[in-house]
């Protein structure tokens, strides 16, 4: 179900809350920061819509995302869990040799995660943490991998200056095959700059390649990513973004809009 009005309007509500840690979420961009949340508080992080497009000599692809949902809770002050799940995907592919068109629709996996601050546990100054992920086949046949899939980043993060930081997201995956039957390796890491305008605004400039040794035909992909983010309230932030494929392997174009909410 994708998320309702009512609790849409209670992410955009501004409770009182106590003294806590800079409010760092995971979106928007390529990255995963390394920030732990707060003990005791959960935040909630909602990909709106998401649209890409791919188009090749043979097929071309067009792809829509609605309520990409993330929920993080700060178990320790160092150690944070992590699930995640998409309420509704569609796909449609036409074949630019024949015509032929094809369709596929509904909800999406379930991930389940947990993070752990290595060095730093707020993002601060040189920042390093560890986030192992394990993703269910849950979804609907269509649009589900069809098997499990793991993967370890180790987020990265150091200050440049107080408001340009480096950032940087190596990863190892056993990444599902394209046919669901079986898992394959697959690594590469996502890197950029962020930088803070003010206490409101930030930007990111970033890319990732990622080599996937599918069975059924290895690639490497390569994309570019711009994102900028508003923060309203301390505990609150809208964004907004677009990836770009730099190769014939990777998707042309994604564009994404998103909130997230800290409690």
């Amino acid at each position: 179900m994708l998320p309702t009005l009512p609790f849409l309007l209670a992410l955009l509500a501004s409770p009182a809350q106590a003294q806590l840690r800079d409010f760092c979420p995971e979106r928007p961009g390529l990255d995963t920061p390394p920030c732990i949340l707060d003990k005791g508080h959960w935040q909630v992080e909602i990909g709106l819509a998401d649209l890409a497009r791919d188009r090749t000599p043979e097929r071309k692809t067009t792809s829509l995302t609605l309520g990409d949902t993330e929920w993080r809770y700060g178990l320790d002050g160092n150690t944070e869990l992590r699930a995640a799940w998409t309420a509704y995907l569609w796909r449609r592919d036409i074949d630019r040799l024949s015509g032929g068109r094809s369709h596929a629709s509904g909800m999406g996996d379930l991930s389940l995660g947990i993070k752990r601050a290595l060095l730093n546990h707020d993002g601060d100054a040189l920042s390093l943490a560890g986030a192992a992920t394990i993703t269910l086949p849950t979804g609907s046949d269509s649009v589900s991998s069809g098997t499990w899939s793991a993967s370890f980043q180790l987020p990265f993060s150091y200050a440049l200056t107080d408001s340009l930081s480096l950032i940087a997201t190596p990863e190892i995956d056993a990444a599902a095959d394209e046919d669901g039957h079986g898992r394959h390796l697959a690594y590469g890491s996502a890197g950029g700059l962020s930088a803070d305008f003010g206490e409101k605004w930030n930007a990111s400039l970033e890319m990732q390649v990622i080599h996937d040794r599918d069975p059924a035909e290895s690639s490497t992909q390569t994309l570019s990513s711009v994102s900028l983010a508003f923060k309203p309230q301390a505990s609150l932030m809208l964004d907004a973004g677009a990836n770009f494929g730099l190769n014939h392997a990777t998707p042309d174009a994604e564009i994404y809009i998103g909130l997230s909410r800290r409690f």
